[in-house]
């Protein structure tokens, strides 16, 4: 019996833990040897206990999700799997990146008003900017959401996909 552990539907990169009763090693190597047997049309990645599976390229798009799987060993003949859902990396990155201009542009506009103010100076395009940034910020949070939704039937595509290799 697989018991499923998901956190809030806020996040934009979803997670989930599914406890299992068999050895880590021995979860692995199953889940490795379906991916190999089995002619996997999802692309497909294995790193030390990590497992990254993605969308196949005649399928994909912007907001297609990515699955990584993480095998931890609990004790003895019991693991948990650990799913997160995000973007590809690339997507992921571009956005962080994005955030942290938009972080460091409103600190920058934040001395500036600071300064213009100190100096009875015009504060008008420094005000504007702090009061915009954030609302870029959070637009930017809504397009997240909207790539999510936009992800979501892959998404569930991948996870169909983990629990058909687990139960096998």
């Amino acid at each position: 019996m697989l018991v499923e552990k998901r956190n809030s539907e806020v996040h934009l990169r979803p997670r989930f833990s599914i406890a299992i009763e068999e050895n880590s090693e021995k979860l692995l190597q199953r889940i490795t040897n379906y991916l190999k047997k089995h002619d996997c049309i999802y692309k497909n990645k294995i790193v030390d206990g990590h497992v990254f599976l993605d969308i196949p390229e005649n399928k994909s798009h912007f907001w297609s999700p990515q699955l990584h799987l993480e095998v931890i060993k609990e004790s003895g003949n019991s693991s948990t799997l650990k799913g997160l859902f995000g973007p590809k990396p690339q997507v992921w990155t571009l956005f962080m990146f994005v955030h942290f201009i938009i972080g460091i542009t409103f600190l920058a506009f934040c001395v500036l008003l600071f300064t213009r103010i100190s100096l009875s100076e015009s504060i008008f395009f420094p005000l504007v900017m702090v009061v915009a940034l954030p609302l870029v910020w959070i637009l930017l949070y809504f397009l997240g959401q909207v790539g999510k939704e936009t992800g979501k039937k892959q998404m569930k595509e991948l996870h169909d996909f983990m629990l058909l290799i687990i139960k096998n």
